[in-house]
């Protein structure tokens, strides 16, 4: 196997005596990988990308670039480089002095400086605009400016520091492709830190969720939502409905969960080593659940039911999520149904309407058995 280009080893950072914003993490990421630490505010993803540019040094731990050791080399030292949320764009400077800026300070001649400058706007599509000071660029071509400062001096390792997060949802969008694009052509690894599950979901080839300094699960984007390792990664990457419960039995590799709160039985997958007994929550993402008057269920396999009534619809175009009470419960929880409109059939969450009597189906291998 080829050798990571980035080992983490039991890297921790305190700051005082008893904080620890990351806590014992070891972390191999390959060379030309596009990797996405994602997690809430405060839970140490920009702490630790910090570490790896040498803004912090690790309390305790080693981080290995291409073998060496880095953990203390000053960020001048080191084959990386950052782009950061605030673009740190020089207003007084122009677009083609912005990305020469990191050269110059070397003492690269310009007769060498100029061609690699043109080369890199060309990379992110400004080559015409040289001349353009920042105020004269959008938010999306500022964010450019500052990919191909940080590109032009061909690092090992780019770090993005929530790059997209300043910009408009369809601009974001873009920029995304944009960063795909980039990472396929200049064939470098980018390391990129967000607390947005949707983004990460779409640049990264693996995802490292983070949860109060610790990874919590590293996965490519697909296992992560379809196989979260716990109900934290599975709560926070998608939107997911939870179903706590007590294992009644176990039948043919399904376990039948009691949940007392909905007064109802469901089936699910069972996990290896469950018992009779033991308590399980079952995950089930809404697009994964139906109601029978959008889809029948089959009639030759089993599915799990639950009635309730359509508090709310929220209207989203090709897909309305349906918010519905269920029926017999206490406390008359709300669960998530992702639908599609179909008006010309005459049904779909469209032909639905806040009040309606419905009836859920889930599958049991669409569920998310969680024993945590």
């Amino acid at each position: 196997m080829t050798p990571p280009i980035v080992t983490i080893q039991n890297v921790t950072k305190r700051f005082g005596a008893s904080f620890r914003a990351v806590d014992d993490v070891s972390l191999d990421i390959a060379d030309n990988e596009f990797f996405a630490l994602l997690g809430p505010s405060g839970c140490g993803k920009t702490t630790l990308l910090r570490m790896l540019a040498g803004f912090e040094i690790p309390t305790e731990g080693t981080i290995l670039l291409s073998g060496d050791d880095i953990t203390t080399k000053p960020p001048h030292r080191r084959p990386v480089n950052m782009v950061f949320q605030s673009y740190a764009v020089f207003p007084h400077m122009t677009v083609a002095e912005n990305v020469a800026y990191g050269l110059k300070v070397t003492g690269m001649p310009k007769a060498e400086t100029t061609p690699k400058v043109q080369e890199a706007l060309e990379m992110v599509r400004l080559g015409p605009l040289g001349g353009r000071r920042p105020d004269q660029l959008s938010g999306g071509q500022r964010q450019r400016v500052a990919l191909a400062r940080a590109l032009v001096k061909r690092p090992k390792v780019l770090l993005l520091d929530e790059p997209l997060s300043a910009l408009d949802k369809k601009l974001r969008e873009e920029m995304q492709l944009e960063l795909v694009r980039l990472r396929h052509e200049v064939g470098i690894t980018f390391i990129m830190v967000t607390h947005d599950q949707e983004e990460a979901m779409a640049v990264a080839s693996r995802i490292g969720v983070m949860q109060a300094g610790k990874l919590a699960q590293i996965a490519p984007p697909s296992e992560l939502y379809e196989h979260p390792a716990n109900r934290f990664t599975a709560d926070f990457v998608g939107s997911i409905n939870f179903f706590d419960g007590t294992v009644r039995g176990l039948d043919g590799g399904m376990a039948q969960v009691r949940c007392e709160r909905l007064a109802s039985d469901f089936l699910v997958d069972a996990p290896a080593g469950i018992r009779t007994g033991d308590a399980l929550t079952i995950g089930v993402r809404p697009e994964k659940m139906a109601t029978v008057d959008t889809m029948r269920p089959p009639a030759d396999r089993p599915v799990n039911r639950l009635a309730g009534t359509v508090a709310e619809i929220a209207y989203l175009g090709e897909r309305s999520v349906l918010h519905v009470a269920v029926d017999g419960a206490s406390d008359r929880p709300l669960v998530k149904v992702s639908q599609p409109n179909d008006r010309r059939l005459g049904r779909g969450a469209a032909a639905l309407s806040s009040g309606a009597a419905v009836t859920l189906w889930w599958r049991p291998e669409s569920g998310i058995a969680l024993v945590e």
